[in-house]
């Protein structure tokens, strides 16, 4: 029944393996405790989860007491890591086309319902993941510092930052962003952004090779295509929908007009692809991802029901009670009794 929160192709740790190893820790035992083997990480399609992502960049910061980890990974980061879409950006003929290749194709390597990036010169933005806890300050370390890394990859350190912005308030560990970012670093800003000097966008890339270019966004065309296929007219729905929660509840009308639909069409089929109403979807996203965010996270209930647009935490309350015969703290705390007795058992069977 739970809609995931999203999940990432697993490129996204290798960074996090290799700055582990940086730090002296050996980053087998750790990955394997939260199921990721050697196998999946050579797994061409294999994608790890937002909140299992989460989970382990936690770990991760609490064994090798080191907060600042994902400033660490994005300075480890390198363009394969990003899949199709890296090796194409790495053949583009400027730092600009590279980073729009990327966000064209972000979804090749990661598919997350809070939002995806966007790239307004010379703004590169990374999305909000607002409230802020300790699971999650690395994502945004890490997607940042990656982009800077890049940009100074592509264009052999030639490329310069004039600013980085970040939503959350400044962390104990504030004052190794600007060594991270060589530029000021401004916290409790209104987006998740790297705002470049326009002249580093136009810098050509050391790598640029404009056949291969062409020839490699052919293949990521057919990769996203592919994906969109197999992509039901309901999902792309609660992919519009789940975004736009904390904000305020979409209208039908709103979503068909992001979708380049009639008012009309998108209800007709709804009707007949999914056997379902629009109403239906933005009650059943809410319930999903609540029960998603209460099981897979450690955020407080008063922000899931910001999150999922509820008017104040009883009435998210009252609401997650109907939809499971629960109240949410009771659900959490089940649901990890059942998770430790399982991992007992596991252990157990394994000695």
């Amino acid at each position: 029944m739970n809609m995931k929160l999203g999940d990432l192709a697993v490129g996204h740790l290798y960074s996090l393996q290799a700055a582990l190893i940086d730090l002296g820790q050996d980053p087998k035992p750790l990955f394997e405790r939260y199921g990721v083997r050697p196998e999946l990480l050579a797994h061409p399609q294999a994608r790890i989860s937002i909140p299992r992502f989460m989970r382990l960049g936690h770990a991760a910061i609490r064994e090798s007491d080191t907060p600042a980890i994902g400033l660490l990974m994005g300075q480890q980061v390198q363009i394969s890591h990003f899949g199709l879409a890296g090796m194409a950006a790495q053949c583009a003929s400027s730092l600009l086309d590279a980073f729009a290749t990327l966000v064209r194709y972000e979804r090749l390597t990661s598919q997350n319902y809070r939002g995806h990036s966007s790239l307004a010169p010379p703004a590169l933005q990374f999305y909000s993941i607002s409230p802020y806890n300790n699971f999650n300050l690395f994502v945004v370390d890490s997607a940042l510092a990656a982009r800077a890394q890049l940009g100074q990859q592509l264009t052999a350190g030639q490329a310069r930052l004039r600013e980085v912005h970040i939503e959350f308030p400044a962390p104990a560990y504030a004052e190794e962003y600007e060594n991270c970012f060589q530029c000021p670093v401004l916290f409790g800003q209104s987006a998740n952004q790297l705002l470049w000097d326009p002249a580093s966008l136009e810098l050509p890339l050391v790598q640029s090779a404009p056949a291969t270019y062409a020839q490699l966004t052919q293949l990521c065309e057919r990769e996203l295509e592919q994906l969109d296929r197999h992509r039901h007219i309901r999902e792309k729905v609660e992919e519009i929908v789940s975004p736009e929660l904390h904000r305020r509840l979409p209208t039908l009308s709103e979503v068909a007009e992001q979708l380049g639909l009639p008012t009309w069409t998108l209800r007709r089929r709804l009707h007949t692809e999914a056997n379902t109403r629009f109403q239906d979807i933005v009650n059943e996203t809410r319930r999903d991802l609540a029960i998603t965010y209460i099981r897979d996270t450690d955020l407080a209930l008063g922000e899931i029901a910001f999150l999922l647009g509820f008017s104040s935490q009883g009435a998210f309350q009252r609401g997650f009670r109907k939809w499971t015969g629960q109240p949410p703290g009771a659900f959490r705390r089940q649901y990890r009794q059942t998770l430790a007795a399982e991992n007992t058992d596991e252990q157990l069977g394994h000695s």
